[in-house]
């Protein structure tokens, strides 16, 4: 046999070990050797006009250097000492059709962060003007949303499911090239710790991903979303095979959050921790290296509740493994408050129990007040926590909201005569409505109205 045919061989060995991966809608375009070699190119056919460009134009805040004393001896004292000025700026990146008749798009936060207008490219060469529904900092996730018809959505899979060396496609716009696909495994799961302040459960790929990949989606081969693309390790923003995204139940439950209530509604454990490393599980003596040790217990929280106490290793969430803190806070973190979670915990006897613990609601604020209406920009605002409005809890001076009257502790009740409950329904009543609306604010014992235009 020769070299040529030995290659031939090792090319069809490959590609039938291959074919039960595929899709059912896999076809067999072309043939090496007398026989059919499977190909993405329908699946992608079927997918890619789901992933967009998104192009974004915004000013931010630039910090100017201090002004030299002899500066002002000559010259007068200026207002401020480091005088702030706005620079204009302008990016792209990718996001994901995840609804296409609401025409919900999603995407890193940092792809939008401080964007004036938003317009995304379809794969047909439209360019539809789009709007921010809500974002999510803590874990990179926006939420977008545009008026159009005929768009293809990509339907979401179970990112529990994944398991290392399962394929994966990367779907964006890196370097402003336009659309791009490249193709590798799932190198790992549960990876944390790029940031220390997100929350983080990322799934780590060896699909090449750059810049301009940002919120472009990770896909199996069935075409399924797996996972919104969000980092990468190397030099100089170029691809060294350590990609990773968002896994798709963690966006999924964000996004959820973000259209039902327009913010997150981050669950908390209440519990800090560190990570269990080789020698801290020798010191504990413990058999495995793996899960989160619960250092204290915050009081009153959701884990005291449930009875969870300092010296406990949490290993499992909702019977999924974790490796680290890191990771157990990622998992809390995409879950929504209310929600029932079960946690495998190892006690101090080294007994293994099971609790479920129902999650309590961070205080910390997510909505972004200018995406409901341009003139609450400057508002705080937050689900009244008796169910009755949405409560202003802070204004900022010289603001839009600080203009038409709103002050810290106002309570939005209703808008036009309609009654609101939440953030949600607040949007809803505005997002439509392009001439006047009246909010009916309680303001104390009082009750009035302010109009926006």
């Amino acid at each position: 046999m020769n070299k040529m045919s030995v290659l031939i061989s090792s090319v069809l060995l490959t590609s039938s070990l291959a074919l039960s991966s595929l899709p059912a809608h896999a076809n067999l375009p072309f043939s090496v050797g007398g026989q059919k070699v499977p190909s993405l190119a329908p699946m992608l056919e079927e997918v890619t006009p789901a992933v967009v460009l998104i192009s974004v134009r915004g000013t931010h805040e630039v910090q100017q250097r201090n002004v030299p004393d002899a500066f002002k001896f000559f010259f007068g004292n200026p207002r401020q000492q480091n005088p702030a000025r706005e620079r204009p700026f302008q990016g792209l990146g990718s996001g994901v059709i995840i609804d296409a008749d609401k025409g919900y798009i999603v995407t890193n936060n940092h792809v939008i962060k401080e964007a004036d207008e938003i317009q995304i490219t379809l794969k047909d060469g439209r360019q539809i003007d789009a709007k921010k529904i809500g974002a999510d900092e803590s874990s990179d996730i926006a939420l977008l949303q545009v008026d159009s018809k005929n768009l293809k959505e990509v339907s979401i899979a179970d990112s529990d499911k994944l398991r290392v060396g399962d394929f994966a496609v990367a779907i964006g716009s890196p370097f402003g090239l336009g659309q791009t696909v490249t193709s590798g495994i799932v190198s790992a799961l549960g990876r944390s710790g790029l940031n220390a302040d997100n929350f983080e459960d990322f799934i780590q790929t060896d699909a090449a991903i750059n810049s301009g990949n940002s919120g472009g989606a990770l896909i199996n081969l069935r075409g399924e979303l797996i996972g919104i693309n969000t980092a990468i390790i190397g030099p100089n923003g170029g691809n060294v095979g350590i990609g990773f995204a968002i896994p798709s139940n963690m966006v999924k439950s964000l996004v959820d959050q973000i259209i039902e209530f327009g913010e997150v509604r981050r669950g908390v454990l209440g519990v800090s921790g560190r990570s269990v490393t080789g020698e801290f599980a020798k010191a504990m003596e413990l058999e495995g290296a793996q899960g989160a040790f619960v250092e204290q217990v915050v009081e009153d929280s959701a884990a005291q509740a449930a009875g969870i106490e300092a010296g406990d290793v949490i290993t499992k969430v909702n019977g999924k493994r974790i490796k680290s803190f890191s990771e157990l806070r990622g998992k809390i973190g995409s879950i929504g408050a209310g929600n029932e979670v079960k946690l495998s915990v190892i006690k101090a006897n080294g007994d293994e129990e099971t609790y479920s613990v129902v999650l309590k609601k961070s205080e910390t604020a997510n909505v972004e007040p200018a995406s409901i209406h341009r003139m609450l920009e400057g508002a705080e605002l937050e689900n009244n926590n008796k169910g009755f409005g949405v409560t202003i809890k802070s204004v900022e001076a010289e603001s839009p909201a600080s203009m038409i009257g709103l002050r810290a502790g106002d309570i939005i009740s209703g808008v036009n005569r309609h009654r609101v409950t939440n953030i949600a329904e607040l949007r809803d009543y505005l997002k439509d409505n392009k001439g006047i609306s009246l909010l009916n604010i309680v303001r104390g014992n009082t009750n009035l109205f302010i109009r926006i235009r």
